[in-house]
């Protein structure tokens, strides 16, 4: 009994100390991506275009390539030499903001898409050390949330420089780097110290391995349906999380808190709490079909939170602070699980041997379609709406499209499992096992 004591005391430590971690080292990770947009280059243009939109286009599309390039990359990643990936990737981005501030406009636009590919593939390579763990919940939320947190302590950071510093908007984002760096090496090696996940882990959560290509697309048509709607689900949420994340300030100074560093941080700290209490908590549940629905059930409540929230705001019964934290928590409800639970559960209940970064990268692909596709459109044709009403004009129909086709997935995989049993598998998985 007491040797049985010690071992769920050694996995818990185990779990903290991953979780911890992981959580930050992708903050010291984001210290690379997002700093510039505590900046709004205010009163450039290029051709006629907003030079921030076109900034974060081009690093936007650095990322979106990237995802597509991970389907295959990440989900046949080795368990082995992933430390020097990370440093090797986040060097290339910092470099990128070097060059950036360096090389004159608009020639320096192309290095935001340097930054945005490298970086792009780092959360897979994070996410391959704690999948497919009996902890994995609760460290995944853990390290899903640390980009909430980060967006926010990150952009604080950025303003602080400009703010108390009087460095440039060109500058900021490298001497932003700069903070960053060493922590990061501290943490990176900190990460590989990590155990594999032990024969227990395995036991509950199937064994985590590279996929071939025929074995992801085996994947993709058992469950393509699913698979399809929550693509859809995940990319409203990336489009709406992308648009508060990369326009927060335009939108904080059209809400009247202009020269506000720390607002960033104010309303993201209490979103990244709840969210690490909400999702973490499903390490309780022990059932992989029980916390699949259970994700789902958050999945709805957080269109529901983003969309009424939007609807108070919009007919002024709602302080624009709360709104913003509201909409932000709504946002991270349906966008964290698939980061952190939804896809590692959906793989332990249909027992099928993979990994998680496949699926991830294959919803991230789409999503970043959606976000450069709502960029575009704002700019090519010249939509005349403030960022705020913009945002808030599109939440609120989206989110009622969102709730139907998570209803959809729910029941689908629902009868998906029925149909096939919790320890049954499907001929056609059987053969790619």
């Amino acid at each position: 009994m007491s040797e049985m004591t010690e071992l769920k005391r050694s996995q818990m430590k185990m779990g903290i100390y991953a979780a911890v971690v992981v959580f930050l080292t992708y903050i010291m990770i984001f210290g690379f991506r997002k700093s510039f947009t505590a900046a709004t280059y205010e009163g450039i243009e290029i051709a006629g275009y907003s030079y921030k939109t076109v900034l974060v286009i081009s690093q936007v599309l650095g990322y979106l390539l990237a995802k597509f390039y991970g389907i295959k990359y990440i989900s046949e990643l080795k368990r082995t030499g992933r430390g020097s990936v990370i440093l090797l990737l986040t060097g290339i981005s910092w470099l990128s903001w070097l060059l950036f501030a360096i090389v004159p406009l608009p020639y320096n636009i192309v290095f935001l898409f340097i930054n945005g590919f490298p970086l792009g593939m780092l959360w897979g390579v994070v996410f391959s050390y704690v999948e497919g763990r009996r902890s994995t919940d609760f460290i995944g939320a853990t390290l899903a949330v640390s980009f909430i947190f980060a967006s926010g302590f990150v952009k604080s950071v950025g303003a602080w420089l400009m703010v108390q510093f009087v460095v440039s908007e060109f500058w900021m984002p490298f001497f932003t780097g700069l903070i960053f760096a060493p922590p990061l090496l501290l943490f990176v090696y900190l990460m590989e110290r990590i155990p594999p996940p032990s024969e227990e882990d395995i036991r509950h959560r199937t064994a985590r391995t590279a996929m071939t290509k025929e074995d992801r697309k085996v994947f993709v048509k058992e469950f393509y349906a699913g698979i399809a709607a929550c693509v859809l689900i995940y990319s409203f949420a990336t489009i709406f999380r992308d648009i508060r994340d990369n326009f927060g300030a335009e939108m904080w100074i059209e809400l009247g808190h202009l020269n506000q560093p720390a607002i960033f941080t104010k309303t993201e700290t209490p979103i990244t709490l709840i969210i690490l209490i909400l999702i973490g908590s499903m390490v309780l549940i022990k059932d992989n079909y029980k916390a699949l629905q259970t994700a789902h059930i958050l999945i709805l409540v957080g269109f529901a939170v983003a969309g009424v929230s939007t609807l108070l705001f919009s007919v002024e019964s709602l302080d624009s602070v709360w709104w913003m934290m509201l909409v932000g928590l709504g946002l991270y409800m349906v966008y964290i699980p698939f980061n952190a639970v939804f896809f590692d559960r959906l793989i332990s209940t249909f027992k099928y041997t993979g990994n998680v970064g496949f699926l991830i990268y294959l919803a991230d692909s789409f999503g970043y379609v959606g976000s450069v596709g709502v960029l575009f459109s704002k700019e090519i044709f010249k939509v005349q709406l403030n960022w705020v009403t913009f945002f808030s004009n599109s939440v609120i129909g989206l989110s009622a499209i969102g709730i139907l086709l998570t209803a959809f997935s729910m029941l689908y995989f629902g009868r998906k499992y029925k149909k096939q049993g919790s320890q049954q598998l499907s001929p056609a998985l059987e053969a790619a096992i």
